[in-house]
């Protein structure tokens, strides 16, 4: 076992920080100039923007685009360093974080003050079991094994002498039609229509069947009616079938079963992709059990207006793992604006401002959420605009967010060759594992 300190190299007060997401990086960079010795700690080694991770899954762009080393994120912060470790748990009272390091070695943090910023993972409704047959996305791991999967279908689909089976790979059913779901079915359009039809002989890709479906009544929920009904029509002009009203009530590795203003209906599709829901990151469920803190049915933890957790303190929880009163949606603008005003409070704290701080209060920049090349809808600042004029302002937002240049004008570039050059994909590497793992699952069934 191995005990790391912050307080035996300086003496000066230790910041651990748990997540190296949007949260936890806005708020460690919140104190980097700080007289404090901030630990940077995450199960992975990079920064993930997730919100481009369907394009990793449908083959426009790399990871290493959207997901820079967190040594590099950090790297002008002094004061900060990163470990590689998965957290097991927290003793709040005695003010350590017990963490597993890749060696199987147990990794103590004491600290003085705590971030906890874990994130979200899949929400199945009380059906776990469905990750096997409907995996989501909220890791470069998960992108990269739902490429395998839909372009595998396509292979799969190539090699297949029996007319039905042909059709089952080439059924491709989303669960879940906000953001992340119409962003994926749009793109898996793209491929069907535009990329793929002139590179397989025994297959048309444009007869692929594209479901969306999802329990309520529009597509796009938080977004305006105007532009839930533009989204929608978009998409059937793509040829996407989109099913409203409409669950998911069971699945296994040859189809999915549905029920809507149709009633139940078993659909056969070898692909499906979840889109549907998250619930807190398990570190929410340590945090509750250790400081006897209420969760709620998403498993996120209630906090304090200034984000500290009642009952614990120096420990702050931050995104989507945790539940304000005001109910404050699960986007990144509300991790990153929590991550830097907790990484404030925490500097002023420092350098002895005790004083009550505001409320944080969360500035809404809009949303908005792209429906293939060229086409989006964005809310933003009380303009609400499709097409053309709202795919280039989710360029530019997206962009912008990115870390580094050299990822901004790589993921530029990528784009321009997808529309400019009869929308090619240059990230479409798979082995047959992918394909495998389909025909497997298949067999078995």
């Amino acid at each position: 076992m191995s005990t790391v300190s912050n307080s035996d190299r300086t003496g000066r007060p230790r910041v651990v920080v748990i997540g190296g997401g949007f949260g936890g990086v806005r708020a460690a960079k919140a104190l980097g100039h700080a007289d404090v010795d901030v630990t940077l700690v995450d199960r992975t080694n990079h920064h993930l923007f997730q919100p481009l991770l369907y394009q990793v899954a449908t083959g426009i762009l790399s990871p290493g685009l959207i997901a820079p080393a967190l040594r590099r994120v950090v790297k002008k912060e002094r004061n900060i360093r990163t470990l590689l470790a998965e957290v097991v748990d927290i003793d709040v009272h005695g003010k350590v974080v017990h963490a597993a390091t890749p060696s199987a070695d147990q990794l103590d943090l004491p600290y003085d003050y705590l971030v906890v910023a874990g994130g979200a993972t899949h929400a199945y409704f009380g059906h776990p079991e469905w990750a096997e047959h409907a995996p989501g996305m909220k890791s470069i791991e998960d992108a990269r094994m739902l490429r395998s999967q839909i372009l595998g279908a396509y292979e799969l689909a190539e090699l297949a002498t029996d007319e039905k089976e042909r059709e089952a790979y080439l059924t491709f059913v989303v669960v879940g039609a906000g953001p992340t779901g119409v962003e994926i079915t749009g793109q898996l359009a793209e491929l069907a229509q535009y990329v793929l039809p002139k590179e397989y002989r025994s297959i048309d890709t444009r007869q692929a069947k594209i479901i969306l479906l999802d329990a309520a009544p529009s597509v796009l929920p938080p977004f305006a009616p105007k532009l839930q009904r533009y989204t929608q029509r978009q998409l059937e002009k793509m040829g996407v079938e989109v099913r409203l009203n409409t669950a998911a009530t069971d699945m296994d590795s040859e189809a999915i079963t549905v029920k809507g203003p149709r009633g139940e209906e078993r659909i056969i599709a070898r692909t499906k992709i979840w889109a549907a829901g998250v619930q807190a990151s398990p570190l929410a469920a340590v945090l509750a059990k250790a400081t006897g803190t209420e969760t709620d049915r998403a498993g996120r933890l209630a906090v304090d207006p200034d984000c500290s957790l009642p009952g614990a303190e120096g420990v702050y929880a931050i995104g989507d793992m945790v539940t304000t009163v005001d109910r404050l949606p699960g986007v990144a603008q509300v991790a990153m604006q929590q991550g830097t005003y907790v990484g404030k409070q925490i500097a002023n704290r420092v350098k002895g401002d005790h004083t009550t701080p505001a409320p944080f209060k969360y500035f809404d920049k809009g949303s908005m959420a792209t429906i293939g090349a060229r086409q989006a809808v964005a809310d933003a600042m009380g303009f609400k605009v499709t097409g053309w004029v709202a795919y280039l302002l989710w360029c530019y937002v997206h962009i912008m967010f990115l870390i580094g240049w050299g990822n901004r004008l790589g993921t530029l570039y990528n784009w321009v060759r997808s529309l400019r050059y009869a929308r090619n994909r240059g990230h479409r590497l798979i082995s047959m594992t992918g394909a495998q793992e389909i025909a497997e699952r298949h067999e078995a069934a």
